[in-house]
């Protein structure tokens, strides 16, 4: 990757969070933590990965995302705006009523949004559903899915995981955003999924460990999901919950914590630093 090019991501993604923090100071609800660890992950897959037209939402071949991890909205939404799907501007109606940004993802009424999700272990269990009709209908798309860490203590992921590896999808390529912290705390003290890349691999996966917030290493991981046939891809991703935001990183108490006023301000002065 270029350096100007990942300027160009870099400054993007911290946009993205500048929205993210915006959504959610503005409902005084929502989920930064897990929305500012992908945030990273979700830039390189709408700016650079994924084929698609903000501009015709539906296109039949364009390539599908599913957001397992739904709460983390703020995100997606705001990588959609940045991306030109929907106005910038509407991100500060996150969660009001009325508005088309529910708090977690709506395909009914939320352009680019290719499903509907929230209910955690489910989204996998839909991307690969994609994945087989694509597969089954002789299309060329690709489904991407993000899950959290903690999301993957869920059975249902794991049963998606033995249909994925059976039906050799190597048209999906999934992301575990790997921050290591839940609602509730770490990982490895509530529910410890480790090794998450041998459980994956046992699926029958071919799975890389990257650190997610490194856009050549997210781009060398996203290339090597295209190359790979005849598998499905899981990456795992290593990130820091609360992200470009000093005190919110590795933070559980910003799992679900919307900022007052004088830390959305803390917040929203150091990352416009970096811009």
């Amino acid at each position: 990757m270029t350096p100007e090019k990942k300027n160009q991501l870099k400054k993007t993604a911290n946009n993205v969070r500048l929205s993210i923090l915006e959504a959610v100071y503005s409902a005084s609800s929502g989920h930064p933590g897990g929305s500012l660890s992908v945030a990273d992950i979700l830039t390189y897959l709408y700016f650079e990965e994924m084929n698609i037209d903000p501009k015709d939402p539906k296109k039949e071949d364009r390539d599908r995302f599913v957001l397992s991890k739904g709460h983390t909205s703020p995100a997606l939404y705001s990588v959609l705006a940045e991306r030109g799907f929907f106005p910038k501007s509407d991100i500060k109606t996150f969660r009001h009523i009325d508005s088309y940004l529910q708090g977690h993802p709506d395909m009914k009424h939320t352009p680019g949004v290719d499903m509907s999700s929230g209910s955690l272990g489910q989204g996998m269990s839909v991307a690969c559903g994609m994945a087989l009709s694509a597969k089954i209908s002789g299309k060329n798309y690709r489904v991407y899915s993000a899950l959290g860490d903690g999301e993957i203590q869920e059975g249902q992921i794991w049963e998606a995981a033995m249909f994925a590896g059976h039906y050799h999808l190597d048209n999906l390529c999934i992301v575990v955003d790997n921050n290591n912290l839940q609602i509730d705390g770490r990982i490895t003290d509530v529910m410890n999924p480790h090794p998450i890349d041998e459980k994956f691999k046992a699926f029958g996966f071919e799975v890389m460990v990257i650190d997610g917030h490194d856009f050549d290493q997210i781009e060398a991981a996203y290339k090597k999901a295209k190359e790979t046939k005849g598998k499905p891809f899981a990456i795992i991703a290593k990130t820091i919950k609360g992200k470009g935001v000093s005190f919110m990183e590795d933070q559980a108490s910003w799992h679900g914590t919307a900022p007052n006023e004088e830390q959305y301000q803390a917040a929203v002065k150091e990352l416009t630093a970096n811009n």
